[in-house]
């Protein structure tokens, strides 16, 4: 068993091995780091064909733990090339999923791993993750839920058949309408590597409001468009949910495979919003529900 220094602030590499296989992640603590407080926890995971650097470069998680105060930890995926790396997420992606690679396990592991050098406050761990790292946020919320306080999927629903997890999660999704990647209204993307046929947005968040108690009808809020990008946001909000728990959309009309709050770099992914910050509104959401 590996044997770690207390956790310092700054992103560490940290490597383990999980049912014979060795895997990586990077963890990020914030300068205000100190071991003799708690800290929350979330899980970002990559898209698919992407990595954990990557995806601390893409989101900008890092600089909003610097900010509010929490450890963030990008976990790397499995795939035959180095970098080119998958999560599985149930009927989703790629190698992991061709070699039924145990994702969950894996994060049970960083997660017990992690707790022996970093102060980590366990009824708040949250999960969020782009396109395929979406889908793998969404299997956490349904097979460890135990663990997992919240999720916050971006760009990707529920790759799962059936679901059945040990308590309600509260959930908020980002959307865009123009995702050609995981089209909103599911199927098969026009630019989707995978070539998955995808559940739609609505089918996702419908099943988790009614598994979590809400009630059918959301509150829907049409957000200025501060950025002045002709990107329109709609919020709806589902609420009423069995121990306070919420399912939360946002709707990016005409947004493409893209993080909200963040330039999109890469065109062929289409716009991202600058109107809201995903990062913003996953962390206040994420504060209102810590484990129950």
């Amino acid at each position: 068993m590996a044997e770690f220094v207390p956790l310092t602030p700054g992103t560490h590499r940290r490597t383990i091995n999980v049912d014979g296989r060795e895997r990586t992640y990077l963890l990020h603590a914030p300068p205000s780091y100190d071991a003799g407080r708690t800290y929350p926890l979330l899980l970002a995971f990559h898209g698919g064909a992407t990595d954990a650097a990557f995806m601390a470069r893409f989101c900008g998680l890092n600089e909003k733990s610097d900010e509010a105060g929490f450890l963030v930890i990008y976990p790397n995926g499995t795939g035959e090339v180095s970098r080119l790396l998958t999560w599985n997420a149930g009927n989703c992606c790629g190698y992991a999923r061709r070699q039924n690679i145990d994702d969950v396990q894996f994060v049970n592991a960083i997660l017990d791993e992690a707790s022996r050098s970093a102060a980590i406050d366990e009824r708040r761990i949250y999960a969020t993750g782009m396109s395929n790292g979406a889908m793998m946020s969404y299997r956490l919320a349904a097979e460890l839920s135990e663990r997992i306080a919240a999720i916050a999927p971006v760009a990707g629903t529920m790759a799962l058949d059936a679901f059945a997890p040990d308590r309600p999660v509260p959930v908020i999704h980002f959307h865009g309408t123009e995702d050609d990647y995981v089209p909103f209204d599911g199927g098969r993307g026009p630019l989707s590597l995978s070539q998955n046929h995808f559940a739609s947005v609505a089918e996702s968040i419908r099943r988790w409001a009614d598994f979590n108690g809400c009630r059918p009808d959301p509150t829907i809020t049409d957000l200025p468009n501060v950025a002045a990008d002709g990107l329109a946001i709609e919020c709806r909000e589902y609420t009423g949910g069995r121990d306070g728990t919420e399912v939360v959309l946002y709707v990016v009309a005409g947004g493409g495979h893209t993080w909200p709050g963040r330039e999109s770099r890469i065109t062929a992914l289409g716009p991202s919003t600058l109107s809201i910050s995903a990062n913003d509104l996953m962390w206040e959401f994420f504060v209102r529900h810590p484990l129950r």
